[in-house]
């Protein structure tokens, strides 16, 4: 098994949680974003979206991170507790994965990773999108009234979750005030190290990437507007 990843991108990192909390041996590929081999003719061969990560599971090629997660876990762990099979269970956690990516992660990316590597400003509207999402947030989390996203339980919900709570964190975002969101996010750290390792590498990263930008001008984005070089 291998994975495509860039090395501080959340789905990925949400992905190689997951990987570790079902020990998974796998073998980590990190893909060159900065010099742009995702969007290689030979990359898109993996991956048509020329997105990241990719699974290859001995030839079976599948993007987005979200089904990734879910097929390792329906293929390499029926019975984990990562992935609930009672019906409301699974459809609390599959509720939560599409909360963070149609919800949660796209308002706290937009804000937070996109100006960091694309010619994109932090605006009011973008962080009101971002106060927004933490407020939903924190609702769900009252409303279950679980330690985790979707129970009592870690699920891959929380990895997903996770993932885009760092960004926050990485560009020194105080979010303090959502204070069961905060208590899940110290909650996830003290319980599973080995987990947040994952992780905060990845938030080290966006904190350096937050003080100097990376310098992506060459490169040929097909949706994303790339700043000119200083030089």
């Amino acid at each position: 098994m291998k994975l495509y990843a860039v090395s501080d991108g959340p789905p990925s990192l949400a992905v190689r949680m997951c990987l570790k909390a079902l020990e998974i041996p796998y073998e980590l590929h990190n893909v060159d974003y900065i010099a742009s081999e995702h969007l290689s003719e030979e990359y898109a061969k993996l991956n048509p979206q020329k997105e990241i990560p990719v699974l290859d599971d001995d030839g079976f090629h599948l993007s987005e991170s979200i089904a990734i997660m879910q097929y390792l876990c329906d293929k390499y762990a029926g019975d984990s507790p990562l992935y609930p099979k009672e019906p409301k269970q699974r459809a609390l956690v599959n509720h939560r994965l599409c909360f963070n990516m149609a919800f949660y992660y796209s308002s706290i990316g937009a804000y937070s990773m996109a100006p960091i590597f694309f010619d994109y400003q932090r605006t009011e509207m973008g962080k009101k999108k971002v106060e927004n999402a933490l407020q939903v947030f924190e609702t769900y989390l009252q409303k279950l009234g679980t330690k985790y996203a979707a129970g009592d339980n870690l699920t891959i919900a929380d990895f997903a979750l996770v993932s885009a709570t760092l960004c926050l964190e990485g560009i020194a975002y105080d979010f303090s005030k959502y204070q069961l969101v905060s208590k899940w996010y110290q909650t996830f750290k003290q319980e599973y190290p080995q987990l947040w390792e994952i992780a905060n590498g990845g938030m080290q990263e966006i904190t350096e990437f937050e003080h100097n930008p990376p310098d992506l001008s060459h490169m040929n984005h097909p949706f994303h507007p790339t700043r000119k070089s200083k030089a």
